[in-house]
């Protein structure tokens, strides 16, 4: 089957706001497949895609053409049930009273950090720490997969081939904006980035700076995480110094983070636990 649709373009000059603005490509795209028969050349359609738009070749030819068809990719996105757990149940797997201890802290531990990026962006500071616990259990497990083998994996595979393509298409736009390295790209499963998993359109929109080196490393900056992470609630509605429990101001921003129900009441939870 092949895939008809209306592809991102990848707005990578510049160090603010990059964005993706969308462009008509030719109706014929890179073909779709559920088994890995077809890949590599599905591969060689995908660099046209790319290169149609704005991926740089040298980008092309180090992130996109040397991954690899992921059966564990496939398996794992046929296999989701973690946000059909109950509160309790959630609450003990994604934020444990070991969590809490650690995250109370973590806040004491990087005060002058938080205290700045809540100024800046008006974020309460237990927010950012229980979204960076609940993500990766404050950086320790952000994922060890190839980025580049997930995302073309899934952009491959017929079931959610547009979105990932697009996803696709925006971590190597992070490459060729000159944060990361494709080497350095590594994450969960599903292609998610860093110490609080950003999907690769959301990191190349709303990552920034933390640390002023001049990038954007989600994967290794604690600054850059916990202020990309910030501006990504800010730039979705976050109203400073608001509540974020169901019901007040700030919740519906917490809707953005993550659609689900379970996950954002366990967030808004936890976070209520760190600030007393």
């Amino acid at each position: 089957m092949l895939r008809r649709t209306m592809l991102a373009k990848i707005a990578i000059a510049g160090l603010t706001a990059a964005t993706l603005s969308a462009i008509a490509l030719p109706a014929v795209a890179a073909q779709c497949g559920n088994t890995a028969s077809g890949f590599n050349q599905w591969k060689q359609q995908m660099a046209q895609e790319a290169a149609r738009a704005g991926i740089s070749q040298r980008t092309i030819q180090s992130a996109l053409m040397p991954a690899q068809y992921s059966t564990t990719v496939i398996r794992l996105d046929r296999n989701q049930h973690s946000m059909n757990l109950s509160l309790d149940a959630f609450m003990k797997r994604r934020a444990p009273a070991s969590f809490v201890s650690k995250g109370k802290r973590i806040i004491a531990q990087n005060a002058q950090l938080l205290n700045s990026i809540e100024r800046r962006y008006g974020v309460q500071k237990e927010i950012l720490v229980a979204i960076w616990g609940m993500e990766t259990g404050f950086g320790a497990n952000s994922g060890n997969m190839n980025v580049f083998n997930s995302l073309a994996t899934l952009s491959y595979d017929c079931r959610r081939s547009d979105f990932f393509t697009e996803e696709l298409l925006a971590a190597m736009a992070i490459v060729d904006r000159g944060d990361m390295q494709p080497n350095q790209m590594r994450g969960a499963w599903a292609g998610e980035i860093g110490q609080t998993q950003f999907l690769a359109k959301n990191y190349l929109r709303f990552a920034v700076d933390g640390d002023g080196d001049g990038r954007r490393d989600l994967i290794r900056s604690k600054a850059d995480v916990l202020a990309s992470t910030a501006n990504f609630l800010r730039q979705h509605g976050w109203q400073p110094n608001a509540g974020y429990q169901p019901g007040q101001p700030n919740f519906a921003a917490l809707r953005e983070w993550n659609k689900a129900g379970v996950y954002q009441k366990a967030l808004a939870l936890f976070a209520s636990k760190l600030a007393n």
